[in-house]
């Protein structure tokens, strides 16, 4: 692990230290499990951006492939 320095502010100190301590856990633990949930957020963000922007991009063809497949089958193999 790579030890870091942060700075909070007296209440988000106390705050944290509360927590941990309910929660059983060490305040670098606390903050590791923030900092995962952060980038874990950020990903899923990241992912639904690409697939957004592909939307519309592609012609899915004819909208009655459902209702016509088999005349569309056999306008390609006959």
């Amino acid at each position: 692990m790579i030890r870091t320095q942060i700075q909070l502010t007296e209440e988000q100190a106390q705050a944290l230290r509360d927590l941990a301590a309910r929660r059983g856990v060490s305040l670098a633990e606390l903050v590791r499990q923030g900092v995962e949930r952060i980038l874990a957020e950020s990903e899923r963000r990241e992912k639904r951006q690409r697939a957004l922007a592909v939307l519309g991009r592609f012609d899915a063809g004819p909208s009655d492939v459902a209702t016509n497949h088999d005349r569309y089958l056999a306008e390609d193999y006959l």
